[in-house]
């Protein structure tokens, strides 16, 4: 029997972990890796801050499973497979050295996308995968054998036997998988921050609140979490959330709508209590100058002052209605988000093939027998904190294990 022909499209964190665990699984296929640009591992590279976030530290694959806005339900067989401990192993078994950050992100001890670069690398060649730069796939089709003739962008044309697509980005009118029969979910943006044309707020740039809620008026969505305040408007765990799990809603609305921010976790019953131990405390000072809570100097005082509060105010003679005038701006400030910008270390989208068109238990297609899909070509996409890239290696070990034995 000649040995398989496995053709792997996509140089990214998906199609080299696949293409390194079908030449491993099985050393007689040939394994061939195609990236349609001059740049491999070009999201590894940048993610994290350019330290790359391999993973997470969430090991229970139904909780791991709730850190995916779409395609979680779905993940929870892959990620018993091949899941954080997997990754942990697969990568230090092979040199790399992790470390466990407090908020459960693991990264390399170099804090170095590099390292992962280099290990990916190493690993492929050490496999004897034949990785081609510059060399796109144009068109897909079936061959009378079962297998599949592809038309790359140079021209030239590539026959395999099985052939996993790993890429993403495509619309469905140039998608190669399409014309075969299957769908496509179109890919928006995940993972971005707000623009808010506030002077005000803009003057707060680099400002953070340890824990706000961030809401959309008239409908679900609502986030509480860390909030940063930017140059250009809001960013922060709270807003990637928010924009992860809004991400079709945020984009039918053209990333133009209302934002209500809850600055604290007080109840107003609770602030009206400070305020009033303020007014018997120190009811001499100026209230733009003496925090009635847990915030930022400067971001009190735009607050403050927001709620009508002149800097001639003392506690002392804060009247009712400046008082709760100042509850309801610390506990509902309404702005208007006016765009969005991409976070700077995550580059995703959600979109992609359905999973009811995949069998996720080999991420071979249900609809074409020999053709795979993994990593961002699926309709999965996770939070920021190692979750899109510990998909990656689930789906694409899958894959590349599926397709050097099948």
């Amino acid at each position: 029997m000649n040995p398989p022909r496995i053709i792997v499209a996509g140089g990214g964190a998906a199609g080299f972990f696949a293409s390194i665990s079908a030449a491993e699984s099985n050393p007689r296929a040939q394994v061939v890796l195609l990236e349609k640009t001059p740049h491999l591992l070009a999201k590894v590279r940048i993610s994290g801050g350019g330290r790359c976030n391999v993973t997470h530290a969430c090991f229970d694959p139904r909780e791991l499973s709730t850190r995916y806005p779409r395609g979680g339900r779905a993940l929870i067989g892959p990620l018993t497979r091949f899941g954080p401990t997997e990754t942990i192993n697969w990568f230090q078994s092979r040199g790399v050295k992790l470390k466990t950050e407090s908020d459960g992100r693991i990264f390399p001890t170099t804090d170095s996308s590099q390292t992962i670069i280099d290990c990916l690398t190493q690993a492929s060649q050490k496999a004897n995968v034949k990785i081609l730069p510059d060399h796109g796939v144009q068109s897909l089709q079936k061959s009378p054998d079962g297998g599949f003739t592809l038309r790359l962008t140079s021209g030239s044309t590539m026959e395999s036997d099985r052939f996993l697509w790993a890429a993403g980005g495509c619309r469905p009118e140039s998608h190669p998988c399409t014309h075969l029969g299957h769908t496509l979910s179109l890919p928006v943006p995940s993972l971005f921050t707000f623009h808010v044309d506030l002077p005000w707020l803009n003057e707060l740039a680099g400002l953070s609140v340890d824990s706000a809620e961030v809401s959309v008026p008239e409908t679900d969505l609502r986030e509480s979490a860390p909030l940063l305040i930017t140059h250009a408007g809001l960013s922060g765990p709270a807003i990637l959330r928010l924009s992860a799990w809004g991400a079709r809603p945020l984009h039918s609305l053209h990333y133009n709508f209302p934002l209500l921010i809850r600055w604290v976790p007080d109840s107003p019953e609770e602030i009206h209590r400070h305020i009033q131990i303020h007014r018997e405390t120190i009811g001499a000072q100026m209230v733009l100058k003496s925090k009635g809570v847990n915030l930022p100097s400067r971001l009190w005082e735009k607050l403050a002052l927001l709620a009508g509060i002149t800097p001639e105010d003392r506690w002392s003679k804060l009247s009712r209605d400046s008082a709760n005038r100042l509850v309801q701006v610390l506990t509902g400030t309404r702005l208007h988000v006016t765009g969005k910008s991409m976070n700077k270390e995550e580059f995703v989208t959600c979109g992609g093939i359905p999973l009811n068109e995949i069998d996720t238990k080999t991420m071979q297609s249900r609809l074409v027998p020999n053709l795979y899909f993994a990593g961002e070509a699926l309709d999965i996409d996770g939070l920021t904190g190692g979750y899109n890239f510990q998909s990656a290696w689930t789906t694409g070990w899958i894959a590349g294990q599926s397709m050097a034995t099948s």
